[in-house]
């Protein structure tokens, strides 16, 4: 029986995850087929429809799966990367997770999908002007800017290397 938590599907999935984000590397979202993953794989489209509907599915359900993974990295009163630590958490996990995040950077197909949140409570607080809106588009852009920068190059500096970058272009702001 294919039981939602089965070790033999869930192998499944992450062997179909695996070749996607392979894939998605070198390929654009709509040029990749359930055929090229199944052959990768050595699986059947059978196993590949019972978990997934179709590759958008696939990714959304990538993208969904890597923004939870992050969540847990900060705790609910630790949810700002200003702080060095949190930075460098972040920074870490990305490391530890390239792929994942290359291709979670790569499916920016839709708005829904946003790993970095900003906290706009704090921004308030910290910036007494009605053009907040901006500053905080701005630093969220910015700071994916970096991070998506930081992954094509392979993450050569330090996760401690890369909040501090972050701290000294974010100091008095």
């Amino acid at each position: 029986m294919n039981t939602k938590n089965n070790k033999r599907r869930k192998e499944s999935v992450e062997k179909i995850e695996k070749a996607f984000m392979e894939l998605i590397q070198t390929q654009e979202l709509k040029e990749i087929s359930v055929s090229n993953i199944c052959k990768i794989t050595g699986l059947n489209r059978s196993t590949f429809y019972a978990n997934f509907t179709d590759i958008y599915d696939l990714a959304d359900k990538l993208c969904d799966k890597l923004e939870k993974d992050f969540a847990t990295l900060f705790t609910e009163t630790d949810t700002s990367i200003r702080e060095n630590n949190g930075a460098v958490r972040m920074f870490t996990h990305m490391k530890e997770n390239q792929l994942f995040y290359k291709t979670y950077f790569k499916l920016d197909y839709q708005e829904k999908h946003k790993i970095f949140t900003y906290d706009t409570q704090r921004a308030e607080k910290d910036f007494d002007n009605n053009h907040i809106k901006y500053h905080i588009e701005f630093f969220r852009n910015g700071i994916n800017a970096i991070i998506k920068m930081w992954l094509r190059g392979g993450c050569v500096e330090s996760p401690e290397e890369m909040a501090n970058i972050i701290k000294e272009e974010y100091k008095g702001r």
